[in-house]
C-alpha cells in the first residue's frame, strides 16, 4: 500500500499570508501579495488543483490514498476538504487549518470535527505563509492554546505541525516537545522532515538544530512526512535528488524508518518533478530502507498514523 502523507487540493488559490493575499492566475501562475509566482505547472489554462487531479495523479503512480492537509497560502477549504473526503472515502482523510488567535476558533474547531467529520489539525507556523508570519510573538505551546491540544487529543485527532525554516521564529522544536510530553496521547506529525538544510548542508549548526528537531521523533507519539524535499534541494540537484535522500538516510538511522511517512506536498512540488518522480526517489532509489522499512516509509505508517 502507499500513501500520500501531505498533499492539497484547491478549487483556486485564494490565501492570505504575511507578504499578501494569494490568488490564481493562469496557466500555473499565481499572485503572491505584489509577486507573481509559477505555482504549478503550465499544464491548463486555470491554476486549479481539484479532488480529481489529485485523483487521477495517484492512479498513475498507483498511490492509494492520500491525506488532505490544509494552508493559509491556498486558502481555506474545509467544506471542499470534507466534501472530498466524503465523497471519496476509500481515497482521502481531511485536515482543518485553525487560527487559535481567531475569535470564532473554538466554533470552528467544533464545526471542522462534529459537522465536517474531519480527523486532522493541520498547523502552519510557518514566516511566510503561516501563524508567525500573522503573529510575530506566537508560542503555540502558550497556555491560551491548550484546550486546542487538549480537545484534538480527547476526540483522537493527529495535529501535523509544519515548523518552516531552521533558525526562524517558527521553528519551535522546544514547544513541540512540550506539547508531546504534555499529551502524551496525542499523534503529532511535523512536515517535510523538519526541513533540513539541503542547501547548506555544511552548516554545522543548521545541522544540528535540524537533528534536535528530528529526535523528536524518539517520542512515541511524534512522527515525520517527507513531504517537499526535492524544493530544499540545491537548483541542480536534479531527480533522483541524491542531496535529499542523504538526509532521509540520517533521519532513518536517527529514528527508526517507521517513524517517516512519505508525501509529495503536490500541486505546489509539481514544479521540482512529476508525481511519479516525487514517488520513485523514495520508492526506486532510498536503497538503504529494507523492503519492510520501505514499506512502511511508504504508505504503512501513514496508515496507523492517520487511519487509527
Amino acid at each position: 500500500m502507499i500513501i500520500d502523507a501531505h498533499a492539497h487540493i484547491m478549487l483556486a488559490v485564494c490565501g492570505s499570508t504575511a507578504r499578501g493575499p494569494t490568488r490564481s492566475l493562469s496557466w500555473g501562475r499565481a499572485r503572491w501579495g505584489n509577486e507573481t509566482i509559477q505555482l504549478l505547472p503550465p499544464f491548463n489554462e486555470a491554476t486549479t488543483f481539484p479532488a480529481e487531479a489529485l485523483l487521477a495523479q495517484m492512479d498513475w503512480a498507483g498511490v492509494e490514498r492520500a491525506v488532505l492537509l490544509q494552508g493559509p497560502f491556498y486558502g481555506e477549504a474545509n467544506a471542499y476538504v470534507a466534501s472530498a473526503v466524503a465523497r471519496f472515502p476509500d481515497r482521502f482523510v481531511g485536515a482543518f487549518a485553525p487560527d487559535p488567535f481567531a475569535p470564532d476558533a473554538r466554533h470552528r474547531y467544533k464545526q471542522c470535527v462534529e459537522d465536517y467529520g474531519l480527523s486532522i489539525v493541520k498547523l502552519e507556523l510557518t514566516e511566510p505563509t503561516g501563524l508567525t508570519g500573522r503573529y510575530s510573538d506566537l508560542r503555540i505551546d502558550a497556555p491560551e492554546h491548550r484546550w486546542l491540544f487538549e480537545a484534538a487529543e480527547s476526540d483522537g485527532l493527529t495535529v501535523t505541525f509544519d515548523l518552516g525554516k531552521i533558525g526562524s521564529r517558527a521553528y519551535q522544536t522546544d514547544a513541540v516537545a512540550a506539547i508531546a510530553e504534555r499529551h502524551p496521547n496525542l499523534t503529532i506529525v511535523i512536515a517535510h522532515l523538519a526541513q533540513p538544510p539541503i542547501g547548506e548542508c555544511e552548516d554545522a549548526l543548521s545541522n544540528e538544530q535540524w537533528k534536535e528537531q528530528i529526535l523528536l521523533g524518539c517520542k512515541p507519539n511524534v512522527f515525520f512526512d517527507l513531504s517537499a524535499l526535492p524544493a530544499y534541494s540545491p537548483d541542480y540537484d536534479e531527480y533522483p535528488y541524491m542531496a535529499a535522500r542523504a538526509y532521509i538516510k540520517r533521519a532513518a538511522e536517527l529514528i527508526g524508518a517507521e517513524k517517516i511517512m512519505w508525501g509529495a506536498d503536490v500541486p505546489g512540488l509539481l514544479t521540482s518533478g512529476s508525481y511519479r518522480q516525487l514517488l520513485n526517489y523514495v520508492r526506486l532509489h532510498c536503497d538503504f530502507l529494507t523492503e519492510g522499512e520501505l514499506a512502511d516509509v511508504l504508505g504503512l505508517n501513514a496508515l496507523r498514523v492517520y487511519w487509527q
